[in-house]
């Protein structure tokens, strides 16, 4: 009798097991986050590190050209970042001191790359610091924003001769 017993429980339990294993296999039990969830984690994980490196790198470091690489990346990457205000201003002001040789770290040779002249670093500066004022009217970085702009000093505005 035990052992009657003891066999209709294990075919019960053989039983039960399959039938989870083909509603799994059919969609019916779910295999597993969605993908597109875990990469918007692991993409907020991946900005939040850039962020702080360039934090790092601007504040502590005065490394204004890696700030900029890491910032600017950062900008391009991650356009929807919770952040992108302060990624913003460690990129458009990395530019302004970059422009004018401030920092510990040397522009590269002029030969090397045109992007990191004066007049573009300071036009990038520029096109940063104004995205704060225009698209984040609230940002803490606004007044800073601000003050960066006014060191630039006006734009350079290319006049349309009529003939």
């Amino acid at each position: 009798m035990k052992r009657l017993i003891f066999a209709a429980c294990g075919l019960a339990a053989v039983v039960s097991l399959a039938s989870v294993e083909a509603r799994a296999q059919s969609g019916g039990v779910a295999a597993g986050p969605d993908p597109s969830t875990v990469r918007d984690v692991d993409e907020l994980k991946n900005a939040k590190h850039e962020l702080e490196v360039a934090r790092h790198y601007f504040k502590n470091k005065k490394a204004y050209l890696a700030s900029f690489k890491r910032a600017d990346e950062l900008v391009a990457g991650y356009p929807e970042f919770p952040q992108i205000d302060e990624a913003l201003y460690i990129a458009g002001m990395s530019s302004l001191y970059l422009s004018e040789g401030k920092g510990k770290q040397a522009l590269p040779k002029a030969t090397e790359t045109a992007d990191l002249s004066p007049d573009h670093l300071r036009e990038t500066a520029r096109m940063y610091l104004e995205r704060i004022v225009s698209d984040y009217p609230k940002s803490d970085f606004r007044k800073q924003a601000e003050d960066g702009l006014s060191q630039l000093g006006p734009a350079k505005t290319q006049e349309v001769k009529k003939q």
